[in-house]
Order: structure tokens, then C-alpha cells, then sequence
């Protein structure tokens, strides 16, 4: 079994996902794939003014009442007080494809180093150099370097990357992140994204269940 994970660097709720997915991952009941729809990066980002910056926190707050995961005082100053801070993935999801052509079914780890350093830290990983000195301090450097000066195998694979995932998102009807999709040699079927946020237990059961095994 393969189970998708459509996702953006920059989102909240992915954030929070985050320990169900080291979960998955430990577990080894599925083979994990990230996968980066782009939905913050490029023109589906925007400028973080006070609205939005306001906006962004509130709902930090449920994520944090939902999972437990913190958003860190670091991490409030710089969506409130960064001037000219942007929302946007575009760095993230291009360090994190740069993980997946030289350090393959790593990504997890790479994706986890950044949403520490934005969420916890406090940096701005809409910054392609922090997002390079963020890979390079978690041991991946090869992806860091690339990320400086992205070549065009890099920029291509990411547009690929992110093509593929929103015609997924598509076809399986999910209209935001985070998202799941189970495949096996049945098919693929999307499973609820709520099971990311709830008891390990239920986790598992909608893995068995998704899969046709019997609970």
C-alpha cells in the first residue's frame, strides 16, 4: 500500500498533522509519499499584512487546540512584525523537491526541519536562503546547494511534482491540504483527512479499513 500525503510547507493543519505522519512513517504499515500541491507558493501566495497575519493566528490557535502542536512566540513575532514578510511556499516546496532528487524518501525529515524552524523558531521559510541554511543544518546540504541557484532539472521537477498533485487533489475530490489517498492493487480511494488528528487507534483502523483489511 501507498499512501499520498498532498500537502503545502506553509500550512497550518499540515503542521499539525505532523506527528501522525512520523507515526505512519515509523510504523511502516504504508509506504509514505509527500506530495506538493503548491496550493501557498507563487500566485497562491500573498503579502503577510495584518489582516492576514491576524487570520493566520487564529487559526494556529485551533490547530494548537485540536493537536497540541505550538506555535511559539518566535514564530507570532514574525508573522506580525516581519515587515514585507510573505506567505508563500514556492522556497519551501523547491527545498523539499531538491530533498527528493538527492537525498530520496527523506523528505519527511526535510519537511519536519522546516515547519520546526518556521512554527518553533520562528523563521521565515518563505526566505529561499533560510530555507537552504534550514537544509543545510539538518543535514542536507546537497539540497541546500542546489537550492541556492535552482537549475532547471530542479524548477522542472518541481512543477512536475506539483502538476501531479493537483490533478490528484482532482480527482479525488480534495479541495484544500491536508489530504490523503490510499492506493493498492485494488485502487485508490481518499481516506479522511480527520484521521490525522485524532487517536492513533482510529488512525489505524481507517489505514486497515482503507486497505480492505478487516479491523
Amino acid at each position: 500500500m501507498r499512501l499520498t500525503f498532498l500537502f503545502d510547507p506553509l500550512c497550518g493543519w499540515c503542521y499539525g498533522a505532523a506527528p501522525a505522519l512520523a507515526w505512519i512513517a515509523q510504523s511502516g504499515a504504508v509506504a509514505l509519499d509527500l506530495a506538493p500541491t503548491g496550493l501557498f507558493a507563487g500566485e497562491g501566495g500573498q503579502p503577510m499584512d495584518p489582516a492576514f497575519a491576524d487570520y493566520v493566528w487564529q487559526n494556529d490557535q485551533r490547530i494548537t487546540d485540536q493537536t497540541g502542536q505550538p506555535f511559539s512566540d518566535a514564530y507570532r513575532a514574525l508573522i506580525f512584525r516581519t515587515p514585507g514578510a510573505a506567505f508563500d511556499s514556492a522556497a519551501a516546496t523547491l527545498g523539499l523537491v531538491a530533498i527528493g532528487l538527492t537525498r530520496p524518501g527523506r523528505e519527511l525529515e526535510g519537511l519536519q526541519a522546516l515547519q520546526q524552524a518556521r512554527y518553533v523558531a520562528g523563521r521565515d521559510t518563505a526566505d529561499r536562503t533560510v530555507v537552504a541554511d534550514v537544509l543545510a543544518g539538518a543535514g542536507f546540504a546537497e539540497a541546500a546547494g542546489r537550492l541556492e541557484e535552482p537549475d532547471p532539472e530542479l524548477r522542472e521537477a518541481t512543477r512536475h511534482r506539483i502538476e501531479a498533485a493537483v490533478r490528484m487533489a482532482a480527482r479525488f475530490g480534495a479541495r484544500g491540504v491536508p489530504a490523503l489517498v490510499l492506493a493498492d492493487e485494488e485502487g485508490a480511494r481518499r481516506l479522511p483527512s480527520g484521521i490525522l488528528f485524532g487517536d492513533r487507534d482510529r488512525l489505524a483502523a481507517e489505514l486497515r479499513a482503507g486497505s480492505g483489511e478487516t479491523p
